[in-house]
């Protein structure tokens, strides 16, 4: 539905915290703004470096969250992202209907003790399972969405199409 966290402009997560309901008082979006901002810093940390792997809806790179000027700088941004090593973005099409991940977000894990986990967020809850056989069937799951997405080059372009729109 949305650009992860780790992913969005400050203008774009803004718009997110104001649109929260019931409304945040302005401190409380300050806050959840600088905390997610701060996490961002994942992305460029090289000691240890940390690898991600975004597999994005093209709907949530439609939705124009703060505005067509907002999202214009939010997917100018993914591209930026496309061009670092240790991150791959690829873009689910709206046309593929039906695929393993749309009963919703997950995020995968893994501890550099190879421990892994999955993170389930729905409507602001978030739920961390760590049973083996739990985590292993959406790491499953995952290596199937990333065969029917986008590889990362096509998924690049199509963010710079989307951004060209604009």
């Amino acid at each position: 539905m949305l650009v992860p966290g780790l992913l969005q402009t400050e203008a774009y997560a803004r718009a997110l915290l104001q649109a929260h309901f019931p409304p945040l008082e302005e401190e409380a979006i300050e806050q959840h703004l600088t905390a997610r901002l701060a996490r961002q810093s994942l992305l460029t940390r090289r000691n240890p470096c940390v690898v991600f792997s975004f597999i994005l809806e093209e709907g949530a790179l439609r939705r124009a969250v703060g505005g067509t000027a907002v999202l214009g700088q939010q997917l100018a941004h993914l591209l930026e992202c496309t061009r670092m090593r240790n991150v791959e973005i690829q873009v689910m099409p709206t046309q593929r209907a039906a695929h393993s991940g749309v009963n919703g977000q997950i995020v995968l894990l893994e501890t550099v003790e190879r421990q892994r986990f999955v993170s389930i967020e729905a409507q602001g809850i978030v739920n961390i399972r760590s049973d083996r056989d739990e985590v292993s069937e959406f790491w499953l799951r995952y290596g199937m969405l990333r065969s029917q997405a986008l590889n990362s080059e096509e998924s690049a372009r199509v963010i710079e199409h989307m951004a060209g729109e604009l």
